[in-house]
């Protein structure tokens, strides 16, 4: 099982949050202007590496805050939370982003 931890509430099961995709995905500035591909880029692709990847997730069951958590997708590691407003932190060498 995951533990992560929310930064207002402190460490809670990962069954108390809810998985939101990947962080730091901005919303076009102008969408009228987009064509239909464009859309479904912006909509459905993703990256999908192996290794440290910034992701949002919500404290649904206690703040019901949103924030982001950096997470290594092959040992499930996480490597630093913070807010969801905030930068991606500089992590160790080998991050590989």
């Amino acid at each position: 099982m995951l533990l992560l931890t929310c930064p207002w509430c402190g460490p809670r099961d990962e069954t108390e949050y809810h998985y939101g995709g990947q962080a730091h995905v901005a919303y076009p500035a102008n969408p009228a202007e987009l064509s239909d591909e464009e859309w479904a880029e912006y909509l459905f692709f993703r990256d999908n590496p192996k290794g440290p990847f910034a992701e949002r997730w919500v404290h649904s069951t206690g703040c019901r805050r949103w924030f982001n958590v950096v997470r290594d997708t092959v040992t499930y590691e996480v490597l630093a939370v913070y807010g969801p407003h905030d930068p991606r932190p500089e992590l160790a060498a080998g991050d590989p982003r």
